[in-house]
């Protein structure tokens, strides 16, 4: 089995050889149907024996997925069954299946005997640490929020949530259990989350992105396929998308954006719009395709405040904590600049950056201070309280449209669907329920709740007597008001019939 395997990595790593004008070994060269020597540039030979025994049960047994495996690269590769499945005697998955070892799960490591510096890549970026939500704050929602532990599988004898099963982990990857003789945990598979917590110890899911059996390079190039976890309440960068000029151009052009073509490079082989991998994954002429979806982006906004996301990687120990944002940002303006020029691109980033600077210093820094000077005074169980869900909501999901629809071009999601809602929940809500938290805790027999409810009760006066938040009081400055007075007539003035 690992000759085998060998030999396929040792043919994709030659083809990469021959490219660069490297001589290719005899036995990659010889062509029985020829008196001169054949290239072979990828894939082996022919498919193997074993594979062919593979495809003459399952062509029967499952003729979709032998369909798929027909119009996929792999096929023209000679690239079959047994080469993605094939166990060795060490893998806890492995299984014996007609006299041959074999596993259900193809890992990122299975795929880097080929592909090594894709699955390099993308060990790197923050797709492949998904799977780490299923310790976080997030994931208490689904187990016990939402939750209970109904589901008993025979690796969940105590129970799971089924609402995590068949929701966070469907996109954030399971971590998978295997069972007797190879068998996968009911709870944990099926299970194609990007991040997915493989058994032979790997990150991560290219079959995400790529579905197989096809794994189509177009297919991870269309929007949809990232709209499988892109989209909702917290992340809606699907929907903003489809609301941008970027999302709008593209489905009126999609019979231009030349999906199928293996180069795929930005104003070479299609111009008329940019999907998600444009911007974030794919060529340009002067940048190779990165797996390593964070090379690009120059603010994360997951957290409550955003951040810079060397800082982020360098939490999660990644290989980007290295990479300063502004270098990422000029690796987006590259891609940014085959459609648009220096001017349009420059003044972009001054419209983006400074609704995060908005979001971060009127909303987020002092919402966070207030929540955790309120914590004190509430019951000390997450989501126990009121307060947790209205903060909760205002960072995580209207927070996180506003800045993303910012980052997208998506008027309606950065406004209507995010700034609105922030400053709606933010002054209508968490204030008056803040408010009253201090007042029932200011006359509490318990000196430490008094001394707790009386810092929470300044900080509240501190933040609504700030520039950015006076007007709630009534305290707006007499110059700003005149000002806006008189805009406001003369745009009756201007427009009146």
């Amino acid at each position: 089995m690992k000759t085998l395997l060998n030999a396929i990595a040792l043919v994709a790593l030659a083809s990469v050889s021959f490219a660069n004008g490297v001589e290719l070994p005899a036995w990659m060269n010889a062509s029985p149907h020829a008196k001169t020597p054949a290239v072979q540039a990828i894939g082996l030979r022919e498919i193997s024996a074993t594979s062919k025994e593979c495809i003459e049960c399952h062509k029967k047994e499952s003729p979709a997925i032998y369909q798929m495996w027909g119009e996929s690269l792999h096929f023209r590769g000679n690239v079959g069954c047994f080469e993605c499945h094939g166990a060795e005697e060490t893998d806890v998955d492995g299984w014996l299946h007609e006299g041959q070892l074999i596993s259900t799960i193809v890992s990122p490591k299975d795929c880097s005997r080929c592909h090594p510096k894709e699955v390099e890549e993308f060990a790197g970026s923050h797709h492949s640490k998904a799977g780490r939500i299923l310790g976080s704050l997030d994931n208490v929602l689904a187990e016990v929020v939402e939750g209970n532990q109904g589901l008993k599988t025979e690796g969940f004898p105590m129970g799971v949530s089924s609402a995590a099963v068949n929701g966070c982990w469907q996109c954030h990857g399971s971590e998978i259990k295997v069972l007797e003789n190879g068998r996968l945990d009911p709870a944990t598979w099926p299970n194609s989350g990007i991040g997915r917590i493989n058994p032979d110890g790997t990150e991560g899911s290219c079959s995400a992105c790529h579905t197989r059996h096809t794994f189509s390079a177009a297919q991870a190039r269309h929007p949809d396929t990232c709209g499988k976890c892109h989209m909702g309440p917290d992340h809606p960068q699907k929907e903003i998308y489809e609301e941008s000029k970027h999302g709008i151009s593209f489905f009126a052009n999609i019979d231009k954006m030349n999906l199928e073509s293996p180069k795929w490079v930005v104003g070479e082989d299609y111009s008329a719009a940019p999907t998600c991998a444009t911007c974030h994954m794919s060529a340009t002429s002067t940048q190779d395709v990165t797996h390593d979806i964070g090379l690009r982006i120059s603010w994360n906004n997951r957290p409550v405040v955003s951040i810079r996301p060397e800082d982020s990687d360098a939490k999660m120990g990644l290989p980007g904590a290295n990479i300063k944002w502004d270098t990422r940002r000029a690796n987006m303006v590259d891609v940014c600049l085959n459609c648009h020029n220096q001017n349009w691109v420059d003044n972009f980033y001054v419209q983006y950056d400074s609704l995060i600077e908005l979001y971060n210093e009127k909303f987020a820094k002092p919402g966070l201070a207030l929540y955790n000077l309120a914590k004190p005074l509430m019951r000390p169980v997450a989501f126990g309280n009121k307060i947790d869900f209205i903060w909760f909501e205002l960072w995580h999901h209207e927070g996180r449209r506003a800045r993303h629809g910012a980052s997208m071009m998506g008027p309606d999601y950065t406004h209507w669907h995010g700034t609105y809602e922030v400053a709606k929940h933010f002054y209508s809500e968490y204030i008056p329920e803040l408010q009253e938290l201090a007042e029932k805790n200011l006359h509490s027999d318990d000196a430490e709740r008094v001394a707790n409810a009386q810092a929470l009760h300044d900080k509240i006066d501190a933040v609504l007597n700030s520039d950015d938040h006076k007007w709630y009081l009534g305290k707006m400055d007499p110059a700003e008001a005149e000002r806006r007075a008189a805009a406001a007539e003369e745009f009756k003035a201007r427009y009146k019939k």
